[in-house]
């Protein structure tokens, strides 16, 4: 199927070839018939793609500040990596669609195949979206004007943050789309409106609308006729629906605004607010939401969770209801906003015209019949060389299959394992596109959105699993059986029945294919840093005390490796590394645990993140971890200490390595941070060619994986 994609390094707008998503659990698939751009946001997104980098941190200055700590911490390369690796991710674009449902997943109520529903969706032929970003669309309404669902719903909801009464004097400043469709709406909820902007053009399709107007290109003051529009008292409230970075829009309004008036933000203007402006007049000031209650929550969105509808009344899908159920009575009229119509296959020309000067309110894409037949889940890449479309070569050169193609997919796994003698041969991703962006830029021969195509696909001999946590133990039994070799990035499990499921079917696995291996990506003890380290070591005679401090950094509550059935939380799904390497390092199994957790405050909501744990091992070797989320960014994020022999071996960030009362050695550095993932990639593929052993014991990876639960229970315990 074909997308709109956004390349932010250049700013073009481009329809890509990407395979067709496939329907998942709490979504519905949905087959596009139109699909509207936003003038706003999607003209700025292709405005700061165009920027150069100096113009693109000067609209960030948060990023780079976060930028500049990454460099102080990891180095500058590794930095410089990371953001050209960002900004080289291509962006879906748009969010106001109409389509037929085509199947529905799992878990979904309310929705059947054929049903024409409204919803956030991208402009692509196909789409999976969660079934509350969804609404049905009543027979009255046409496709053209549904697709103008999620622009009201931004509408309303700034006028529901407004709370208009019947005969208020109501400003709209930006008669863009969502300007005019604010101002229907406030005709219709029985106030007295008027609209703002410098276009003649709008200023005469807001008068159609019963809407008095201010023509700024005219030069009138703003001020002086909302005053005279108010009979002098001040208006009501003001809708700032403008797109400018200029505060004059906001000034502007507290001028015009009576005593204790509402002004909400439902554009984008710039916010440098005068006191006086809101002192004297006990003004109040919002930024409106999006489409309204429930968004960027991802248990509403993701997780299907409704908000109860007595406490809740209006959420966003009900929005879209209630913007579906006026345009169905006619009270609101989008037919004379649109301005432009493209075929799908010309919509690079309909972002031409969104990015020129040339007058367009409502442009639409107008999607082609589906044609017969089921979707096309997997593509072909074309060859970047010959030797990428040569036949399937021999196990000397194991061919792999990607399932998974998130951003530490593509900033680091796949490279490493393109630096390897491995063929990439096939990529899987949930929407399509990260997996085909990737799939080209390395070189594989195929892209997916179907991962057991990978799996039962004979031309791979290894798959790479880079999905999120819950899904890891699941593709490690279905590869195993598959006959597969396994690499799977950390952690191998989040549950004990997952580990009891891996092991028994690893058991069965070998016995049909032998010499079968399962590796998990613990690429620290890869590091030629810890490699070093561990020679260093191997003349020790006595126990050794390990003392690594990770400045885990802080990430949200909300954020999907918090959610212990999503991400295991972060010891499960971070911490295991560091359980990892100080069992390489000491080269004996753990025999004991005991975890200490931060002491309960009203300032953590979350505490298992700020934890040390202790770790003896059956050599009397001791270790601790300092596993800490409470620290600042710009600290070095790990360090590693090691006591024995009347010396100290310390590790700083993967960078430096210094002895201190080391017989014979004094320093080890690299001119960059390397955490062992190229040498680890290249490890799990050399014991694969080679018919070698696993680089890492399977018996190891499950007594790291144990006491990983057993360190989280204790900690969730605490």
């Amino acid at each position: 199927m074909k997308a709109v994609l956004q390349d932010f390094k250049n700013g073009r707008t481009r329809l890509a070839d990407v395979p067709a998503p496939g329907v998942r659990s709490g979504h519905l698939l949905i087959r596009t018939t139109r699909s509207l751009l936003s003038a706003g946001t999607e003209r700025m997104l292709v405005e700061f793609g165009r920027a150069n980098l100096l113009e693109k941190a000067r609209r960030q200055p948060d990023k780079v500040r976060q930028v500049l700590d990454k460099a102080k911490t990891d180095g500058l390369l590794p930095t410089i990596d990371a953001v050209m690796n960002k900004l080289d991710l291509p962006l879906p674009m748009g969010y106001c669609s109409v389509g037929v449902v085509e199947a529905v997943g799992s878990g979904v109520v309310g929705f059947a195949a054929g049903d024409r529903v409204a919803s956030n969706g991208n402009h692509a032929e196909t789409i999976c979206v969660p079934s509350n970003l969804c609404a049905k669309v009543p027979a009255e309404v046409d496709d053209e004007s549904a697709a103008f669902t999620v622009l009201g719903a931004i509408a309303l909801e700034g006028i529901r943050l407004v709370r208009p009464e019947l005969g208020e004097t109501c400003v709209v400043s930006g008669l863009g789309l969502v300007g005019l469709l604010c101002a229907q709406l406030l005709r219709a909820n029985g106030c007295r409106v008027l609209g703002i902007d410098l276009s003649r053009q709008r200023i005469e399709l807001a008068r159609s609308f019963g809407v008095e107007t201010v023509d700024l290109s005219a030069g009138i003051d703003p001020v002086e006729a909302g005053m005279a529009f108010s009979r002098g008292r001040g208006v009501d409230a003001v809708i700032l629906a403008a797109s400018t970075s200029s505060s004059e829009p906001v000034h502007q309004a507290a001028a015009m605004s009576r005593k204790r008036g509402r002004i909400v933000q439902v554009g984008v203007t710039g916010l440098e607010l005068r006191r006086a402006d809101f002192y004297a007049k006990e003004l109040t000031f919002q930024v409106s939401c999006s489409y309204g209650p429930g968004r960027y929550d991802p248990q509403y969105e993701e997780a299907g969770r409704d908000y109860p509808f007595g406490y809740v009344r209006w959420t966003e899908q009900r929005n879209f209801e209630a913007v579906l159920d006026t345009l169905a009575a006619g009270t609101l009229n989008v037919a004379p906003l649109i301005s432009h119509r493209f075929p799908f296959e010309r919509a690079e020309d309909a972002y031409a015209i969104l990015t020129s000067d040339e007058p367009q309110l409502g442009i639409l894409l107008e999607y082609p019949a589906a044609p017969p037949g089921p979707l096309e889940r997997t593509i072909s890449l074309p060859a970047i060389d010959a030797s990428k479309s040569a036949p399937r070569p021999s196990v000397a050169k194991p061919s792999l299959g990607f399932v998974g193609s998130g951003n530490y997919a593509g900033q680091v796994l796949i490279p490493a394992f393109k630096a390897t003698r491995a063929r990439l041969h096939a990529i899987s991703s949930s929407t399509g596109i990260t997996g085909a962006h990737n799939g080209r830029k390395f070189g594989f021969a195929l892209a997916t959105t179907d991962a057991s195509r990978i799996l039962a696909d004979p031309d791979v001999d290894a798959v790479v699993i880079a999905t999120r946590h819950d899904t890891h133990a699941r593709f490690v039994c279905d590869a195993l059986r598959s006959g597969k070799h396994v690499f799977c990035e950390k952690p191998l499990a989040i549950r004990e029945a997952e580990v009891a499921d891996i092991t028994s079917v690893y058991a069965e696995a070998s016995k049909a294919f032998p010499g079968q291996i399962v590796m998990v990506g613990f690429n620290r003890r890869f590091s030629p840093h810890v490699v070093k380290l561990a020679s260093l070591l191997e003349s020790a005679r006595e126990p050794k005390s390990f003392v690594m401090t990770v400045n885990a950094g802080r990430i949200p509550s909300d954020h999907w490796t918090q959610d212990r059935d999503v991400g295991g939380g972060r010891i499960i799904g971070e911490a295991c590394h560091f359980i990892d390497l100080l069992r390489f390092l000491a080269r004996s199994p753990i025999v004991d645990v005991q975890t200490t957790v931060i002491g309960s405050s009203p300032a953590f909501a979350i505490r298992d993140d700020k934890v040390s744990f202790q770790l003896r091992f059956g050599d009397g070797s001791i270790g601790t971890v300092h596993y800490l989320a409470n620290g600042h960014r710009s600290f070095p994020k790990e360090r590693l200490e090691v006591f024995c022999g009347n010396a100290i071996l310390q590790l700083d960030n993967f960078v430096k390595l210094r002895g201190f009362g080391w017989p014979g050695f004094k320093k080890f550095s690299t001119w960059r941070q390397d955490k062992g993932q190229r040498a680890a990639a290249a490890a799990f593929v050399d014991a694969i060619a080679g018919g070698k052993s696993a680089p890492i014991p399977f018996h190891e990876l499950i007594e790291v994986t144990r006491v990983t639960f057993q360190i989280a229970e204790e900690a969730a315990g605490a």
